[in-house]
């Protein structure tokens, strides 16, 4: 299934960790991103934009690859 805006979405942390992204920041990933459902609210390219959570988290920029469909 290829993601899509508006869709809900996680991140997959084995595919997150130890990415080029992993590298580039701070390595410690927030557990929301991997627990909570975020909603795609923007795409550029290979990468989608999501904002997590119902509480104020920050949004972030994520590699379609590293992003599946939330399922509850």
């Amino acid at each position: 299934m290829a993601i899509k805006r508006g869709d809900l979405v996680r991140a997959v942390r084995e595919k997150l960790e130890n990415s080029l992204e992993a590298q580039a920041s701070d390595p410690r990933f927030p557990s929301y991103i991997f627990e909570t459902k975020g909603e795609v609210v923007d795409m550029k390219g290979d990468y989608a934009f999501v904002k997590f959570g119902a509480v104020p988290t920050p949004n972030a920029w994520l590699r379609i690859d590293q992003l599946e469909p939330f399922e509850s």
